[in-house]
């Protein structure tokens, strides 16, 4: 699952707008969706690849990013609600093992995915930790919602908070390298190591 944001300018990377501005942002979240979407694309035929949105609607989504993906908006006000939301719908749905990422992170690919995918098959959660205490991939081998609630989502706690939550229920846990998220002004210069990047 791919959670992103269709890229309308003003609406979309609002913390960088002051240092980008509204139409440079909405082009850094286009290229940073389309480059994760590329890597998710790669994965085995025999995985769901999702897109879940928020902003635009199916048919903007469609003539993006391609039809190769399954588009769902995003459901919940919160971002934990709509992480719980979705995990549940999949895992309602018959999925055994299901993982979501964000956008933001420009050093994952799709090793990353399959490594992930392959810690799941002998752990209950993968997590993908960010620089700055929060984490660009979760992923589950069972619908486990408390760990998407009382989160403080958008602090450097999220990942140390998620990983309290699941020993906390005895759930096993594998963690993936850590990368660094693009959302901040500081975090910018990641960009200047991307050739294909603005």
């Amino acid at each position: 699952m791919l959670f992103t944001r269709y890229p309308e300018a003003g609406n979309t990377k609002t913390r960088l707008i002051p240092y980008l501005g509204a139409e440079r942002a909405a082009e850094l979240q286009r290229w940073m969706t389309a480059a994760m979407a590329r890597e998710m694309a790669a994965l085995g035929p025999d995985i769901d690849r999702q897109v879940h949105f928020s902003g635009g609607d199916r048919l903007q989504m469609q003539r993006w990013l391609g039809r190769q993906f399954t588009y769902r908006p995003q459901a919940g006000e919160t971002l934990g609600q709509r992480l719980q939301q979705a995990f549940g719908d999949n895992f309602a749905a018959g999925m055994a093992a299901v993982v979501a990422i964000g956008s933001d992170c420009p050093r994952l690919s799709t090793d990353h995915l399959g490594r992930a995918f392959q810690q799941l098959q002998s752990h209950d959660v993968v997590l993908g930790p960010a620089v700055d205490g929060g984490y660009y991939l979760i992923g589950l081998r069972g619908h486990h919602p408390q760990l998407f609630e009382q989160i403080p989502w958008g602090t450097g706690e999220v990942f140390e908070q998620t990983v309290a939550i699941a020993t906390h229920r005895n759930l096993s846990i594998a963690t993936l390298e850590k990368l660094r998220d693009v959302d901040r002004p500081e975090d910018l210069d990641l960009l200047n190591q991307i050739p294909t990047c603005l």
